[in-house]
């Protein structure tokens, strides 16, 4: 790596860079790839003291990332976070094994022993180790609902979710009458906007429901796109909470009042 790179890049692997794009073929920076540099160092520095806090209290640190896809997410936690704590795991788990083949490779390239690769659905993973913190990048539709399942299940202690192709609500807010369809997306564009935008509003409140404190903020991503709404929870209190209650409550009106019933809830 040379120095100009060493400079911006707190983490260890050429190979990762090059693979982002962000170093040329001959290991060079350009003006666009200094921007994406910042880009991804800056969702990294919002995810990175989830991490610092999970390992305080649980004393281990053991990242799942779901529907990793190329497991770019991964690579970035693993370069800049988990390669300097002693002991912290990371898997990717990805249904599409030449993926995961790739994901073998580069990690292999870089030299990071503490990445595990599984071939697998979100829902049928068979991991080894606790599961302290879920991320999901751009896991499409309900893919995310399975990450944030998963993850209440095995206890995690934060979630990382950049949420993508949200159609199921969109789907049943279409089955509504049209009679009976309120003006907020009685038309097809607005109901897949306000379907997406409902679809994460249900997201946080299930979160906070059993007692996660949720924060929503945009996300500049890893590619010039819309999807760029970052969900980060982190386990505060149990569902019997004051504030679990008021948000079940809260979740409870709005599944009533739009005639609901996403996978989310289902599979609770």
């Amino acid at each position: 790596m040379n120095k100009e790179t060493a400079s911006l890049w707190r983490g260890s692997s050429e190979p990762l860079l090059k693979a982002l794009h962000i170093l040329t073929r001959d290991g060079k920076l350009n003006s666009d790839s200094r921007r994406k540099l910042k880009q991804v160092q800056h969702l990294v520095q919002l995810i990175e003291p989830y991490l610092q806090r999970t390992l305080a209290i649980r004393s281990h640190l053991h990242v799942t990332d779901f529907g990793a896809g190329k497991s770019y997410l991964g690579f970035l936690l693993y370069d800049l976070v988990l390669r300097e704590i002693p002991d912290a795991k990371l898997t990717s788990i990805e249904l599409r094994e030449e993926l995961i083949q790739k994901s073998i490779q580069l990690a292999k390239d870089s030299g990071f022993d503490r990445m595990e690769f599984i071939s697998s659905s979100i829902e049928s993973a068979k991991l080894k180790n606790p599961v302290d913190v879920v991320c999901a990048l751009h896991a499409c539709d309900t893919a995310t609902d399975d990450a944030i399942l998963f993850g209440i299940r095995e206890n995690a202690h934060a979630f990382a979710l950049v949420p993508c192709c949200q159609a199921e609500v969109s789907a049943q807010l279409d089955q509504i009458p049209a009679p009976e369809k309120s003006p907020l997306f009685r038309h097809p564009l607005h109901r897949r906007e306000f379907g997406s935008h409902l679809t994460n509003v249900i997201r946080g409140l299930f979160l906070n429901s059993l007692g996660y404190a949720v924060t929503v903020t945009e996300l500049v991503g890893l590619e010039h796109s819309m999807k760029n709404e970052l969900i980060l929870a982190e386990k505060k209190s149990t569902p019997e909470h004051p504030e679990s209650l008021r948000a079940k409550d809260s979740l409870s009106k709005i599944l009533t009042e739009y005639r609901l019933q996403p996978k989310l809830l289902r599979g609770v």
